[in-house]
Parts: structure tokens; sequence; C-alpha cells
């Protein structure tokens, strides 16, 4: 539990942050690279697949992590517990909601609610079963001209308690079924707020897409796919670009979506970030997803034949990312050249030096249906390749799907 604090506005050493989550850390542990992480930050971003340490992005040698007790003891001489009491917390939250209380004072409310949530792990809880909270929270979002520094406090809270159990679906009832207030003053945030709101905004948007009606509605919001994609196309950095990437990949499953994120130029820009050499590795597997699920419309499969370095990004990450990812490059590989012929991509594939990459790929998979595509593709490309015989395979029948 809390107790209040007399001050409102702490100076947290930077050394008792996470990298990721940027709270205090309570349970502080130590990677193989020396970097230290809050446990149940890291211990997501592990089990999410990733095998590299998120500040450094190196490979890891090892996914164990070691406690650092002596930053786990200096955390807890600096910091003092903070207590709330249910008074305490009722009053807060009533002030949040009073739409007469000045900016300054739901600011400061927000500020303290966020600090007493990012604590400790019960106090999420806490709050999160607290009856009206939720909805309290929310509520500002519906509220006419409501200033952005207001709207990136909000965020900040909802944020905090999202993987709380039942506050994505209470969230996904009251954003999607209120009037299109809600949605605008997150698309606000997107728009006009900080690193760190924009990234907190995308991943709530992200976490109510609970379904294709969700998703529909969420794409239809006025402004919304362009805002992300502008994020993406000028961007700097991958948490940002990490979280666009997700968004519009559960998106993605509505086919208006897909036309529209081509029209924008999307294969153009995911083929830059496959040739950008500071591109993350789970980022290139992202935007690898995306285009696979691009080239399931007609407008994508354009794009990409019109874009053909995108085809050659692929052979050149194809050996480098992880299994899911190089699945879903040969997808994009397969359908263009197999499925649909496309001359273009054939030969920029074999440009690439393609079909020795394909046989990497069959030596590295057992039996399955990325080896079939494989042996297609290496079929096909043979016949653009006057180095190389026909591969002869019988499995051009294999729909990758």
């Amino acid at each position: 539990m809390v107790r209040e604090r007399d001050e409102l506005c702490i100076t947290v050493p930077s050394l008792f942050r996470c990298p990721i989550s940027l709270d205090v850390m309570r349970s502080p542990v130590s990677l193989c690279t020396g970097v230290t992480y809050e446990r149940s930050s890291i211990q997501y971003w592990l089990e999410s697949g990733h095998d590299t340490c998120p500040a450094t992005m190196q490979i890891l040698s090892t996914k164990e992590f070691i406690p650092n007790l002596t930053l786990h003891r200096l955390i807890s001489t600096w910091s003092r517990p903070l207590t709330l009491s249910e008074r305490e917390v009722r009053v807060l939250i009533e002030k949040v909601g009073c739409k007469s209380e000045s900016k300054t004072t739901v600011v400061d409310c927000l500020l303290k609610i966020a600090e007493f949530v990012s604590s400790r792990e019960e106090n999420r809880r806490f709050l999160a079963r607290y009856g009206g909270f939720v909805d309290t929270i929310v509520g500002i979002l519906r509220r006419n001209s409501v200033e952005i520094v207001v709207l990136e406090s909000v965020v900040r809270v909802l944020d905090l308690i999202l993987t709380e159990n039942g506050v994505k679906e209470k969230l996904n009832s009251l954003i999607m079924k209120s009037n299109n207030n809600c949605l605008s003053s997150v698309l606000k945030v997107i728009h006009k707020g900080s690193l760190d709101s924009k990234i907190r905004s995308i991943k709530i948007l992200d976490s109510i897409s609970v379904d294709n009606e969700s998703k529909r509605q969420l794409s239809e919001t006025e402004n919304l796919l362009s805002v992300l994609f502008d994020n993406l196309k000028t961007a700097e950095d991958e948490n940002l670009d990490d979280a666009v990437l997700m968004i519009l990949i559960t998106l993605s499953a509505i086919r208006p979506v897909k036309t529209q994120l081509v029209k924008l130029g999307l294969v153009q820009v995911l083929s830059n970030t496959l040739w950008n050499p500071k591109s993350a590795n789970q980022n290139i597997g992202k935007a690898i997803k995306l285009l696979s699920l691009m080239v399931t419309c007609r407008e994508g499969r354009c794009a990409v034949s019109e874009e053909a370095r995108c085809a050659a990004g692929i052979v050149e990450r194809i050996m480098k990312v992880k299994k899911t990812a190089r699945e879903d490059g040969m997808v994009v590989l397969w359908s263009m050249c197999c499925l649909y012929k496309d001359g273009r991509i054939k030969e920029a594939v074999v440009r690439s030096n393609g079909v020795t990459k394909m046989l990497l790929v069959m030596q590295s998979e057992n039996e399955g249906i990325v080896r079939r595509m494989c042996g297609d593709l290496i079929k096909v490309l043979g016949k653009n390749n006057s180095g190389l015989g026909v591969y002869d395979s019988k499995t051009t029948h294999i729909m990758p799907y």
C-alpha cells in the first residue's frame, strides 16, 4: 500500500526506472548484457519471443536473469511507501470526474493516481476493480475541447491498468459504444502528444480492437489511419514504430484497411524499413507480417510489384529473422512468384541471390508448408536463372493459407 506524499513532483533517478516501462523498478533483474529491468517487463519481453536486450539490441546468449539486490536496496531506501485510503481515492476520482474542476486540479489528481498505480501491482488491481473508476477516467475523453495535457494524463493512467483483468473489455465497451469523442480524443494525443503518450495511446487502441466490429469502427475513425501512417513514416523511435506496426497488423484484418494503407504508400515505407540498417529485428518481423497481409489484396500485390526492392529486402532478411517472420516472408515471395507469377518480382528475387537463400531456408526447415513453398520457388526461379537447372517440384498446387 502507499501513503500520501507531501509533494507531487519528485525527481526519480534514471537508474531506478525500468528502460521498458519507465516506471520505478520494484523487482530489478539484470540480463547477461548487464542492463537491469523490472522483472515483469523483461519477462513479458522475452515471453513475446524476443531474443535481444531491449536497450542494446544485442542477441542474448542466455535468457536467464539475476536479481539486482544492490539496486533493489537503493530503491527501497530512496522510496517511501505511498498509501491512499479508500476515502482519499474516492476524493481523487470525484475531482477527476467533476467538470467544474480546473485543468490544473484534474491533471494533479491524475498524476497522483498514476503515481499510485505505478508504484505497486496491488494498487493497479485495487483501482482497476474500484467501482466507477474506469468509467470516470474514460468520461474525460468524451468531453469537448479537453486540453492535451489532461488527455495525456488520462492515457497514462489507462495504459498503467490496461493489463488488469477485465480492463480491456471494459474500455472496449466504454470507448467503442460511446460517441466519437473518445476516439477523437485518443487520436488527438497520437497526433499532438509526447512520444510516450503517442505510444501509450496506440497500445490502448490496439488492445481494445478485440473483434472485427471494433476493428472496423476503429479503422473508420476519421484520419486515424493517415495519422498512424504518418507516425510510421516519420518516426525515428523503434518503440513508436513497434506500436504502429502492431496496430496496423491488427486493423489489416479488415479488407478496406489494406486498400487504404496501400494507397497511403505503406508498401514503400515497409520496404524502407527492410533496408534500414537501424531497424530493430522485431520491427523487421512486423513489417514482413504486414507485407504478407498486403499481398492478399490486388492493390497490395500491384504495389509490391512496383516496389521490387521490397521483395529483394525480404530475401536479404529471410535468414536473419525469427521463424514466424521467415514464414511470412515466404508467403509474400511464394504468392508473388508462384501464385500470381509476377515477372518483376521473379527477376528481383533472382538478382538478390534468391535461389541460394531458398535452398538455405529449405535446409533449416523440417517437412512443412515453408519447405514446400521453397521448392516451388526454386522451380519457378530456376527457369529465370540460366545458371541453375530446373528444380523438380510437384507441390505447385499447395496454397500457403
